[in-house]
């Protein structure tokens, strides 16, 4: 890509990543689940009043939702609470590659190449070993939440798929190409598919919260979890999803998705700058075997293959 659009991209990479960073630091007094709610009511108002619906059909906007906003974000946040450090989630969610080839193969019958298999299976040797030597203060739980978090975003990808939208954002066969409206169809299904998320997070955090805790936490806000949100729902999902579908909409997936490989480079050091979270050797070792997992599934190394994985322009994560 030239230089603009390179630099469009990589600016993307960098929200994303410190959007770890940015969640753990607004956590602070607010529960998880409450957290959540409010980083997608700030994506629901006013967007949704600016930003047409998706093509999609309902049933597949409510699951999109349900597992790449409720799900992912909710166990995401849930992790970052229970003491899962932000570089490490930042890491560790990108475990979704692989299981997103998995996940097609088994529900839309999407045979992946060797290459890809080779992939997920290097990805996972390297998962296994920052899990194995993830530090004593990364408790197994925490780590255990941010995988399903990864399974939750994997899932909402074959959903997205499935939904009529073409891996790598291309249209699926039979689908009509709409040209430059293209960029818009990742912001819209983004901001429609937050509508499941607010009311069933505060119904969970009076649940496992309390209505006290909830209301003193609404009522006490202080300026830390109010930035995050607006960095967050503003900049994280609406910002960062305008530019990148703008820039799959123009240019080929194969120069735009592999700036994704930067978001964890980015938490990490982010994480490390910001709160002092340093990686130990085995999860230095271990990260760096995962992404070559990701960078080898994802085609990045430049082994042609038939695409298969959707990517982020086409999905919601995103913390991303």
């Amino acid at each position: 890509m030239p230089l603009r659009p390179s630099l469009l991209a990589t600016l993307v990479a960098v929200i994303w990543g410190a959007n770890f960073v940015v969640i753990d630091l607004g956590l602070g007094d607010v529960p998880p689940t409450l957290f959540v709610a409010m980083r997608f009511t700030a994506v629901l108002l006013p967007a949704i009043f600016l930003v047409p619906r998706p093509a999609a059909r309902w049933r597949d906007v409510l699951l999109v939702g349900a597992f790449m906003s409720l799900g992912q974000f909710g166990l995401l946040y849930t992790a970052l609470a229970l003491g899962m450090p932000a570089g490490l989630a930042s890491l560790v969610l990108q475990a979704q590659v692989g299981l997103t080839v998995l996940f097609a193969a088994a529900a839309l019958r999407e045979v992946p190449t060797r290459w890809q298999l080779a992939g997920v299976l290097v990805g996972a040797a390297g998962l296994v070993a920052v899990g194995l030597g993830r530090s004593a203060t990364t408790p197994a739980l925490a780590f255990v939440v941010t995988l399903a978090a990864a399974a939750s975003w994997a899932t909402g990808n074959v959903i997205q798929r499935r939904s009529g939208r073409g891996a790598l954002g291309r249209p699926l066969r039979g689908s009509p190409a709409r040209g430059a409206a293209t960029w818009t169809d990742g912001l819209s299904m983004t901001v429609w598919s937050a509508l499941v998320v607010p009311v069933p997070m505060v119904g969970l955090a009076l649940w496992i919260d309390g209505p006290d805790v909830v209301g003193h936490a609404l009522t006490h806000l202080t300026l830390a979890p109010l930035l995050s949100t607006v960095y967050t729902a503003w900049l994280a999902s609406l910002v960062g999803y305008g530019i990148w579908n703008g820039l799959l909409a123009r240019y080929p997936a194969s120069a735009v998705v592999p700036f994704t490989m930067l978001v964890p480079v980015v938490g990490t050091g982010a994480a490390w700058l910001v709160l002092d979270e340093v990686p130990n050797g085995a999860e230095a070792a271990g990260g760096v075997v995962l992404l070559l997992g990701v960078a080898i599934t994802t085609g990045v190394l430049g082994r042609r293959r038939r695409a298969l994985l959707p990517s982020p322009a086409a999905t919601r994560t995103r913390a991303r």
